[in-house]
């Protein structure tokens, strides 16, 4: 049975998106109306976007149940700017709404799909039974990471996985290559964190909250490049401080060491370069390397925190020379 006083990821995204669309000219964005009367938001393939458009596409992708501010950090003696995100949800915004869950593949048009519809359209229903989670709003709020903007069977099809009307689809499109995307990817620190844990088969829904911090990278000339750069900064940068409430014996204690990317054998290149030995085939890394640079957690039942990993400037800086160059 799932719990009445959860709240509707879908519902808590709206204000953001409304203000995304209210001052687009000052953002930077672009709305468009399909023919079915879907609204897509284009906030960095026809438009320059904006760091401010970035950060309210990551809380968009959180389902508003995060909050992401932008800071600056030290990346040895340079100054970046940074996303600071956290969340009282942790599970449940990061996981069940912020991952990149749901592939949209229609007609000729491909993105990876993350945010609020992913819980209306039911696509990974395995996972929403774990999290004994179910949303029921009439708008959905979909995130697509793209340099194209979707089509009308798009539209079509997102209404129909979310089974409501097409007149009340949002989509919020940008590209890796983006002011708006070098934003709302930093902001995934915390799901990178919680993802890793999960992949290591530890219960994510023990995560309560979590923050995180990331920095913001230069746009790259093309999406790929993007691609890379983007990732190292979390791999080689990110830093997450989760708060568990954890079981006797589950194993959180043993974990943590494991969790940080430096503890794959994939770790120590660009991954631009990781990318590009494994000719293309994200299945060729090792799933081991998609995490937080460094981890700190903090565990609520024993009153105990564990550390592992550590930040890697050099090596960052090493893979912007390469990757942007």
């Amino acid at each position: 049975m799932v719990a009445k006083t959860q709240p509707s990821v879908n519902k808590l995204a709206m204000p953001l998106v409304k203000r995304l669309i209210a001052e687009s000219d000052v953002l930077r964005v672009k709305v468009h109306k399909t023919k079915g009367k879907a609204t897509i938001i284009d906030c960095g393939i026809d438009v320059p976007g904006s760091l401010e458009a970035g950060r309210l596409l990551a809380e968009v992708c959180m389902g508003g149940l995060g909050t992401v501010n932008l800071e600056t950090t030290l990346v040895g003696g340079s100054t970046f700017p940074a996303a600071r995100v956290t969340s009282d949800h942790a599970a449940l915004a990061c996981i069940g709404s912020q991952a990149a869950g749901w592939n949209v593949k229609v007609e000729g048009f491909f993105a990876l799909g993350s945010g609020p519809a992913r819980a209306l359209s039911r696509v990974e229903g395995k996972l929403f039974e774990k999290l004994n989670y179910e949303d029921k709003h009439n708008e959905a709020v979909l995130v697509l990471e793209t340099r194209t903007l979707p089509n009308p069977a798009v539209c079509e099809h997102v209404a129909e996985a979310c089974n409501i009307n097409e007149k009340d689809i949002y989509l919020l499109v940008a590209p890796t290559a983006c002011i708006a995307g070098s934003v709302q990817i930093a902001a995934r620190i915390v799901e990178t964190g919680i993802h890793k844990l999960k992949i290591l088969g530890y219960d994510f829904r023990k995560v309560l909250s979590g923050i995180g911090l990331c920095p913001i990278v230069p746009v790259a000339r093309k999406d790929m490049r993007a691609m890379g750069i983007t990732n190292d900064a979390i791999l080689m940068m990110g830093e997450t401080f989760l708060f568990i409430q954890s079981t006797e014996d589950d194993g959180l204690t043993d974990l943590i060491g494991q969790v940080p990317s430096s503890t794959s054998s994939d770790y120590g290149k660009p991954f631009h370069q990781i990318f590009k030995d494994a000719e293309g085939d994200f299945y060729k890394i090792d799933k081991m390397l998609f995490a937080p640079a460094h981890i700190t957690v903090s565990d609520m039942r024993t009153g105990l925190f564990h550390t592992a990993g550590q930040l890697d400037p050099e090596l960052f800086q090493e893979a912007l020379k390469t990757t942007l160059k």
